[in-house]
């Protein structure tokens, strides 16, 4: 059960990524896909705000992992680094415990990912446009998917 939303501004993006936050209860995982710029780390931001988390928010891209504090923890994750690697960071810690982790470039982990997650996949429209592709595997994440429909 795919789901399409379509944003025009950087601001609907927020609105989006906020309202997923609102609908959060710890332990959840959220993988984003998409090209350089596609606004992984944008959403992201907007999701931690939602959480309430009070620090600055950006990519972890040279250090892998970055953990936040707010109404719920959470972990963000960009492992576009470890590509062909065995690293293993502690996975069952990162991803069953109560926070809730964001996973860019998710497909070079793919073996570590717990079953049931939502994937989000994040498509340039031109412009500021932007195009979520919602893709849940459990039915916690139907359940949150159908509700960020409404």
């Amino acid at each position: 059960m795919n789901e399409t939303i379509d944003v025009q501004s950087p601001e609907e993006t927020a609105r989006l990524a906020e309202k997923l936050a609102s609908l959060l209860e710890g332990g959840e995982v959220i993988t984003l896909e998409g090209d350089l710029g596609a606004g992984k780390t944008t959403f992201t931001q907007a999701l931690a705000k939602g959480l309430g988390v009070r620090r600055t928010v950006s990519s972890p891209t040279f250090t892998i992992l970055k953990q936040y504090e707010g109404r719920l923890p959470l972990n963000h994750l960009d492992v576009y680094r470890l590509a062909d690697s065995e690293e293993d960071l502690g996975w069952d810690e990162l991803f069953y415990g109560d926070a809730v982790s964001v996973v860019e470039w998710a497909q070079y982990i793919e073996e570590e990912l717990p079953k049931e997650r939502l994937d989000i996949e994040i498509r340039r429209l031109g412009g500021d446009g932007r195009r979520f592709t919602l893709k849940p595997a459990g039915s916690r994440y139907e359940s949150m998917t159908k509700e960020l429909m409404r």
